[in-house]
């Protein structure tokens, strides 16, 4: 059944608050799953000022993976790409041995809008945290498509009901989003240690318990409870297998407590370049 139910709490980045789910003090990975940051739901006001944008700042040792519900947000990175993100579609950022990229709200700068999503990251596994940095993004129709009685979704990246996505996985997971109409069951994806459901909006009922929006349930290995939808919901599954502890300090994920050391520093004295189309700010590293 549920293992642990791990509580959204309040972040802020800036002028933007975040749901933050991982790492949790009693949970710190979900599969190789270790961030998990709800970005919403927002309203911007028109003119959206850049004290909300995300400014320049490095990864090493993981991927980031952007998905939004509403809004638009433009990617920029030192391998020089530039994207717009839209609802629906994905965003894998694989940062290796070493990246930097800013998150702009430039798409709805004039006008402003709701703004809701999520950010993963992925940690890399041990013999792929020093590869070459890459980006690549995937348009919604690109992605496959979900479909049942009473729900609908994406299967966003790695493997699950019989479904694979186009985005490439360093290691077993899935990764997807499904909206459920009340008192449809939930696909939990079997055939992964570990796995887990956050719950944006609705609620379910597994067994005589409710669980509200706004948390992780967390399940116990080879469980398959049934899970249903108390109302219309909207749910982000996850899971895969663990690929044993990881150290994270600020934007760094790796499996050595050295290598975090050496990415403060490649920071602080600039060696990890800034994107070439957004290189006149940075976040500098933080002082403690």
């Amino acid at each position: 059944m549920v293992e642990l139910l791990i509580p959204q709490r309040q972040h802020s980045i800036g002028a933007f608050e975040v749901g933050r789910v991982l790492p949790f003090r009693q949970r710190r990975m979900v599969g190789p799953f270790i961030f998990f940051d709800r970005m919403g739901p927002q309203a911007l006001t028109a003119p959206v000022g850049t004290e909300n944008d995300v400014l320049p700042h490095p990864h090493i040792g993981l991927s980031t993976v952007t998905y939004l519900f509403e809004g638009a947000m433009t990617h920029r990175d030192s391998l020089g790409v530039e994207q717009d993100i839209t609802p629906g579609a994905l965003n894998w950022m694989t940062a290796g041995s070493g990246i930097s990229h800013s998150e702009r709200f430039e798409p709805m700068r004039a006008q402003g809008g709701r703004m809701d999503g999520i950010q993963v990251w992925v940690a890399l596994p041990e013999h792929k945290e020093e590869q070459n940095p890459d980006f690549v993004h995937y348009e919604a129709e690109q992605l496959p498509l979900i479909k049942d009685t009473g729900l609908e979704g994406r299967l966003i990246a790695g493997s699950a009901l019989g479904l694979c996505s186009p985005a490439s996985v360093a290691s077993p997971l899935f990764y997807m989003e499904l909206r459920v109409q009340a008192g449809q069951s939930v696909p939990l994806p079997t055939g992964h240690d570990e796995r887990a459901i956050y719950i944006c909006a609705g609620g379910l009922e597994i067994g005589s318990q409710r669980y509200p929006a706004g948390q992780m349930l967390v399940f116990a290995k080879g469980d398959s409870p049934r899970i249903l939808a108390e109302q219309s919901s909207h749910l982000m599954l996850l899971g895969g297998e663990p690929l044993g502890p990881r150290h994270i300090w600020w934007n760094f994920v790796s499996s050595r407590k050295d290598r975090i050391e050496q990415a403060k520093d490649d920071w602080l004295n600039g060696r990890i370049r800034l994107p070439p189309l957004d290189d006149e700010q940075f976040i500098p590293l933080p002082a403690v």
